[in-house]
């Protein structure tokens, strides 16, 4: 699909000074003039003074840049399940930041004030990948996320992030929707250590009318990720009435997940709420997500959750050979902890899948907002 805007860029010497403007990669000329941004599926062409639907890449001077490096719309420290990731270090905080844009045009979207802004006082906050990485370890925060997007259309900030928290022992997170070609997608997932990756729904018809995108690169990225990478992988399903939360719907997905993924990939079916230019549209039932949990359950998924209710049996871990609770779970507070140092089941001795520690955090459901300058 073809995405073009039409916003001129206005970009002021002072902003290459700063350094918030840099070249990027993942683009080429067309003979009728035009460029062509080759970092996800939208292929945007675009001409002198224009910006890509993602609104962060744009053409200047006859080359694709990037014109929000070291910019974001905040930082906070959060518990890592809010990502959510329940496998990944569990109860430790993590320094979460985002951007302005989204290279996807969801009419449901639960934070469109920030990924469908086109306002670069969005970007109040600003930090280089040093300061990002001094934060989290002067924080206590055991992973940075990149969220709204940022691991995507801000590759280039990503990955210098990542290098930065790497080199200080500091561990990487993704929250993605997983739309991205597969050149600059290898590049972007060797600097990341887990994800969370959106699959917003299981149809063609879902993803082209409701997010103008395609079910299959994100198909192709989840694959990937899972056959050739050792990121720490788990999904997310928004569930809408009416538009993706049938039961045949969900019986193909959790399949999939299954056949294609395997059966430890976590599974989060979470509860939509009226936003954006989807207000027509009723919060989904707290019955919805357990009829979802029970179906995927039912399909072989062995951890399968719900969120954005209250719901601590959804929240919890299981043990998927004996049924014993694992990890307890009220929102983002953790209880009951009976994974063993390897992480295996304190009762049966079976192993959980997941990157965990000989004891986990106590960060609780804290919400740590942080200014870096």
């Amino acid at each position: 699909m073809e995405s073009t805007t039409d916003d001129a860029l206005d970009i002021e010497l002072a902003e290459w000074e700063r350094g918030t403007i840099v070249p990027t990669r993942y683009w080429s000329r067309l003979p009728d003039g035009r460029v062509v941004c080759e970092l996800c599926p939208r292929a945007c062409k675009l001409r002198e003074g224009q910006r890509g639907m993602c609104f962060v890449r744009a053409r200047h001077d006859d080359a694709v840049v990037l014109t929000t490096y070291g910019r974001s719309s905040g930082f906070c420290v959060d518990p890592i399940e809010k990502k959510p990731l329940n496998h990944f270090l569990p109860g430790t905080p993590v320094l979460s930041f985002g951007t302005a844009g989204c290279n996807l045009a969801c009419s449901f979207c639960q934070n469109w004030d920030i990924s469908k802004s086109r306002a670069m006082d969005t970007l109040a906050d600003r930090a280089s990948p040093a300061e990002i990485a001094a934060a989290a370890v002067a924080s206590g925060s055991r992973s940075v996320a990149y969220t709204s997007h940022v691991p995507v259309i801000g590759l280039a900030y990503a990955v210098d992030v990542a290098a930065a928290c790497h080199a200080r022992g500091v561990r990487t997170v993704a929250v993605t929707a997983g739309y991205i070609c597969p050149e600059p997608r290898a590049e972007l997932f060797r600097h990341i250590d887990a994800a969370n990756v959106d699959l917003k729904a299981f149809t063609e018809e879902f993803y082209f009318r409701q997010t103008k995108s395609h079910i299959e690169p994100v198909k192709d990225t989840l694959v990937y990720l899972k056959r050739e990478t050792d990121v720490w992988l788990e999904l997310t399903t928004l569930l809408i009435p009416g538009l993706n939360d049938s039961s045949d719907e969900l019986d193909a997905l959790s399949r999939w997940v299954v056949d294609a993924l395997g059966p430890d990939v976590p599974l989060h079916f979470t509860a939509f709420h009226p936003d954006y230019k989807l207000l027509d549209r009723p919060a989904t039932p707290p019955a919805t997500l357990a009829r979802a949990r029970a179906i995927a359950l039912g399909n072989g998924v062995r951890y399968v959750y719900t969120g954005n209710v209250h719901d601590p049996s959804g929240g919890s871990t299981y043990c998927h050979a004996c049924g014993a609770m694992l990890i307890e779970r009220d929102w983002y507070r953790l209880g009951k902890y009976a994974l063993t140092p390897d992480g295996s089941c304190a009762a049966c001795g079976v192993r959980c899948a997941g990157v965990f520690e000989a004891e986990p955090g106590r960060w609780g459901a804290r919400r740590l907002p942080i200014r870096m300058h």
